[in-house]
């Protein structure tokens, strides 16, 4: 540049140097300067001109360019203007292409898809029906969407759209003839009533074993409201939807109960209270429990389904059937009146069938006390209510304390505890007079010290009486020299167990009332020398159960015994070590109470040979030592059921003459009858009134 500056210099102080002015050559011309320096000119001219000739290319270039850009602004400006009415590439509509397309065209697209629509009506029980649009005058409505999308495009955007395009969902809505759809409705199979099935409340189940009560759920129908049905439909067709649920729409009928109804949990809570309850009966080592199987069947509903009540606000039940099931009890675990297997001292084991020992329940007490219970509400073990109690529960029910008397040997032992107190000779009933004693297991009515016993012809003092069968009983008798062998064939008394004064006080003082007294025959005795036995003796024991067994006159004899020669009587002395305790004997045993069907048997009472009549004589008292001298009368008024006669002292009794006794005829012979009204008989009161009307005991057995 600086040389492009010096020659531009001397270009212009030529005039100065010349006389004539020099014209200027062109830079390119090619003329030499006058100084003789053409070449530094001619370089400089080319270099300059190489410049201009970029420049020139460059905005020549530019020019092109400009244009080009103009050029495509306009085209994309033209192209730009169709989208002002059409949509922008890669536009989908409700899952059509609606690319380049306008409003109207697709909205065709919709009206040529909509022609081939069909809405599923799903219901229970695998129910699917369709309705075709062109049945009910199907047309689109449309709500502005598509005019909206396109208003919002700016055209000249549309070149961002040809990679990503847009999708948009828009709401067509679509009409319909009304009249047409409802009767396309109408004809659908879940509108048909007849094949409607109505829902089903939720209910109480009946009883379940060993769970009681449950609720059943509400059931399901296919019942529907038509309106519901009609409104769900059309809803479905008016947004084009490919299908509709009778459920979700809520078209079923609903059960008006339900399970969580208040009112039925409330009544399944109150049956379940006593259904689920269990009362557990004890007898010994034996169990039977009460539950809702049998609880439920006493039971009865009420007008709203809940468990009914009286008046006073108590749960009803089913009195028979409680007293049917106390029945069956009594029937099960009742001992009274039922066999006694019994080990005899003499060896073999016998079957006591006669007599009333044993448990009995009071089924009339037993039945109230169990309906209370049951109205409780509340689980529990218990006994039931017994009108006569027992020793022990099982075969032996009569323990390990007892008065084993062996009719036919006329001996008697007995054992407390176990353990052998006294044995003795005795004499029973006269055979030869009808007044057999008769066998069986009795309970001890009572036992009285001094007591006048009074019958037809006779009123006896006696210093221990112990009735256990109706007027029939254990005492003393003063008035005998002899016990023992066969006097009570002919010589024997009205039925009661004669005894030797010391051997009646030991039993006296060792036995109280409910005590067993086991009376039985044993064929093969009579005569035979008593056992014998020492004092403390075990008693024989359960019996066993390798021998057979045969009925004999009230007894069953089960094997063959040895008898052993001589007597022994026992008295005084202390029992033998105890064994295991019993369960407690009562004080007192009310009357039994002789159940008709189980009357106790008679012996037959065989033929027996004439005999001398023997006179029973009561000797003077001052003359019997082992005899108390005073005795007392028992009257109605001071003796009862439960304590026995009174004890009320009263001069000694007029001593009565000697009775002569005479054998009748075998064939008239009977066996004695309790009877009724004789203090601790069944149903009697502790003293008979009916004969004479002077109170005392009537003791037809003495």
């Amino acid at each position: 540049m600086k040389r492009m500056d010096t020659g531009y210099r001397t270009d212009r102080e030529a005039p100065e140097a010349w006389e004539a002015p020099v014209k200027r050559p062109e830079k390119n011309s090619g003329i030499k300067s006058p100084s003789g320096a053409p070449e530094t000119l001619g370089r400089e001219e080319r270099e300059s001109g190489g410049r201009g000739k970029g420049w020139k290319i460059a905005a020549w270039a530019g020019g092109f360019l400009a244009l080009a850009l103009v050029m495509a602004g306009g085209a994309y400006a033209y192209l730009a203007q169709q989208y002002k009415d059409t949509f922008f590439p890669n536009t989908t509509i409700n899952g059509m292409d609606a690319s380049g397309k306008t409003v109207d065209e697709v909205k065709k697209l919709i009206e040529i898809g909509m022609s081939g629509y069909r809405l599923t009506v799903e219901g229970r029980e695998g129910l699917r029906e369709e309705i075709a649009g062109v049945y009910v005058g199907l047309f689109p409505e449309y709500d502005g969407s598509l005019e909206q999308i396109l208003a919002v495009q700016n055209p000249y955007l549309w070149g961002l759209h040809w990679k990503e395009g847009t999708s948009h969902s828009v709401e067509v809505l679509a009409g319909f003839d009304q009249k047409k759809l409802q009767t396309v409705v109408e004809g659908l199979v879940c509108m048909d009533e007849d094949a409607q099935r109505p829902p089903a409340d939720a209910s109480l189940s009946e009883y379940i074993p060993g769970t009681g009560y449950e609720i059943i759920p509400e059931g399901d129908g296919t019942q529907v409201e038509p309106e519901i049905v009609l409104e769900g439909i059309s809803e479905g067709i008016r947004n084009l939807k490919d299908k509709v649920s009778l459920e979700e729409m809520g078209a079923y009928r609903r059960a008006a109960v339900t399970a969580q109804n208040p009112q039925l949990l409330a009544r399944a809570e109150a049956w379940n209270r006593y259904a689920t309850m269990e009362v557990t009966y004890q007898f010994g080592d034996a169990r039977e429990v009460l539950d809702g199987s049998v609880i439920h069947t006493w039971m009865t509903a009420g007008d709203q389904g809940d468990p009914a009540v009286d008046d006073q606000g108590l749960l009803v039940l089913d009195e028979a059937r409680v007293a049917e099931y106390v029945s069956e009890l009594a029937k099960k675990y009742n001992t009274a009146y039922k066999p006694k297997t019994l080990r005899t001292t003499y060896g073999p084991t016998v079957t006591i069938t006669g007599g009333n020992y044993g448990w009995r329940i009071n089924q009339k007490a037993e039945v109230a006390a169990l309906m209370d219970i049951v109205r409780s509400g509340q689980s529990q073990e218990r006994e039931p209510v017994y009108s006569q109690t027992a020793a022990s529960h099982g075969e032996t029910d009569y323990g390990d304390t007892y008065v084993e008397i062996n009719l036919t040997a006329q001996h008697l032992y007995f054992y407390k505890d176990g353990a052998l107190v006294v044995d003795s000779d005795f004499v029973s009933g006269n055979v030869a007079r009808g007044h057999t004693t008769p066998p069986g297991a009795f309970p001890l009515t009572y036992k009285q010290r001094n007591a006048v016993l009074k019958g037809e012809g006779y009123a006896s003092p006696v210093s221990y009486w112990m009735p256990f069968n109706g007027g029939i009983g254990m005492h003393d008798a003063s008035w005998r020299g002899s016990f023992g062998g066969k006097i009570y064939r002919t010589n024997g008394s009205h039925g009661c167990v004669n005894l030797p004064a010391s051997a009646a006080r030991t039993i006296f003082e060792g036995i109280s009332a409910g005590m067993p007294v086991l009376c039985y025959n044993l064929e093969g005795t009579s005569g035979a020398a008593p056992v014998a036995l020492a004092v403390g003796s075990p008693a024989p024991g359960l019996p066993s159960s390798d021998t057979g067994s045969q009925e004999t006159g009230g007894t069953s004899l089960a094997g063959t015994g040895q008898n052993p020669g001589g007597a022994s009587q026992a008295s005084g002395g202390k029992p033998a070590q105890k064994p295991a305790a019993q369960p407690a004997v009562p004080a007192v045993a009310p009357p039994a109470q002789p159940a008709p069907s189980e009357a106790p048997a008679q012996p037959e009472i065989p033929s027996q040979p004439q005999s001398q009549p023997v006179p029973e004589t009561v000797p003077d008292p001052a003359q019997t030592g082992s005899q108390e001298s005073r005795a007392s009368v028992i009257t109605a008024e001071t003796g009862d059921w439960q304590k026995g006669p009174g004890m009320q002292p009263s001069p000694a009794a007029p001593q009565p003459a000697p009775v002569p006794e005479t054998v009748p005829d075998p064939s008239q012979v009977t066996s004695p009858q309790p009877v009724p009204g004789s203090p601790g008989s069944p149903g009697g009161p502790g003293g008979d009134t009916s004969s004479g009307g002077n109170g005392a005991v009537s003791a037809p057995g003495m």
